[in-house]
């Protein structure tokens, strides 16, 4: 595999806990969580900040996911305590988050290539392969985590709380605490998604997040499409599907870069492969339903 290639997937595993957040949002609690844009970027600005300011990596992944998970209870109680539309509670959040952001940083870009982070290795020749042991391990203990929480009592609480909120109300659980819960653990892995990607590319920037809901939402799709094809049902195999719909996302990507297509275009592409994915399951569950 060329390091091309290689960069892709490091790059896919490092947006994947964003990809499970969007699960959580969109396929557990029906939520489209435009959120995630503003809370992708404030990961990256608290953890360039913090970085720069000398903190620890460990400090700063949770300061990073705290800060994500804050802008997800935003969200949370405009959507449940204010009785606003779900959808436009998330654009109002991340474009406050813009500001927000801005204020953090200071200015619209910090470089962290200067500054030792997750992926700092001493030997530059193993560097790639060092970045995808890190970014996989996290990948994995977060993918163990999620799937535990989806399964415990509370998880099932949260899938019955999205699936039918009026009889979880009758069993006398709070849907909106449950709502707002969801939210903070979705933003919470967005934000660590900021922290990984900042340190992998070497800079945060205000601009960064711009359109990755995109990217976060075609993972899912993917991971949603091949569920159907393979008929699974289980919890822990469809988050695992949405993982590899992170790595195909991007393989994806990366091999549409490889045929020397303008990287300006990117953006666009990105929103046509994920109509694609739509337009191609609206299609089949049509035709399977006929």
């Amino acid at each position: 595999m060329s390091q091309f290639y290689l960069t892709a997937l490091q790059m896919s595993l490092c947006l994947a806990p964003m990809a499970m957040g969007i699960f959580i949002s969109m396929k557990v609690f029906n939520i489209p969580d435009i959120t995630t844009d503003g809370s992708y970027t404030l990961g990256a600005s608290v953890t360039a900040i913090l970085l720069t300011q000398q903190y620890s990596t460990g400090v700063t992944l949770l300061w990073a996911m705290v800060a994500g998970a804050l802008a997800g209870i935003c969200t949370g109680v405009i959507h449940t305590k204010l009785r606003i539309d779900a959808l436009l509670s998330g654009i109002m959040v991340m474009t406050a988050l813009y500001s927000v952001n801005l204020i953090i940083m200071g200015r619209s870009n910090v470089p962290l290539l200067q500054t030792a982070n997750i992926f700092s290795n001493s030997s530059s020749e193993n560097s790639i392969f060092h970045q995808l042991t890190v970014a996989g391990i996290m990948v994995i203990v977060l993918f163990a985590i999620l799937v535990y929480l989806l399964r415990s009592d509370f998880g099932i609480s949260m899938r019955a709380a999205g699936n039918n909120p009026v009889m979880t109300k009758a069993f006398g659980i709070n849907n909106d605490v449950i709502k707002i819960i969801g939210l903070a653990i979705a933003n919470a892995l967005t934000g660590l998604s900021g922290f990984l990607v900042s340190q992998y590319q070497g800079f945060a920037d205000i601009n960064m997040g711009i359109g990755i809901v995109i990217t976060g939402l075609g993972s899912v799709l993917i991971g949603d499409s091949l569920r159907k094809l393979l008929g699974i049902r289980g919890i822990g195999q469809q988050i695992l599907l949405v993982i590899l719909g992170s790595i195909v996302f991007q393989m994806v990507l990366a091999y549409t870069l490889s045929l020397g297509v303008d990287p300006n275009l990117l953006k666009l592409i990105t929103s046509v492969f994920v109509l694609a994915i739509v337009g191609i399951s609206a299609v089949g569950e049509k035709m399977k339903n006929k």
